[in-house]
């Protein structure tokens, strides 16, 4: 779940020549709601790994919890790093925006 927020964050706000920075809240926030229609009634739709270590506190049950630390953070690099490469060129090098130029995506 984690994977496709960081992707579209990616490819919407992030991204300085994505199509889609206009719409970048709107993706955002129905990727929010896919993920918590979906992976509510597997996971709990815990994206965030702070949702979870309260009512682990609270219950004192610490057994599986490892799963939601860890996860989110590997979701989260591995689309960072699958659209660094796939769509901004990730050659290191990296493309330098211009804050000047109106056109250059901001």
């Amino acid at each position: 779940m984690t994977f496709f927020l960081v992707f579209v964050v990616f490819a919407t706000a992030v991204d300085p020549h994505g199509a889609f920075k206009y719409v970048a809240g709107f993706a955002i926030g129905l990727t929010v709601g896919v993920d918590i229609l979906v992976g509510g009634p597997l996971t709990g739709a815990a994206m965030n790994p702070q949702r979870v270590f309260g009512p682990q506190l609270l219950s004192w049950t610490w057994s599986d919890g490892w799963i939601y630390y860890v996860a989110p953070a590997i979701g989260a690099v591995i689309a960072a790093l699958l659209y660094h490469h796939l769509f901004l060129g990730g050659n290191g090098q990296g493309d330098e925006v211009d804050p000047d130029d109106p056109d250059d995506g901001n």
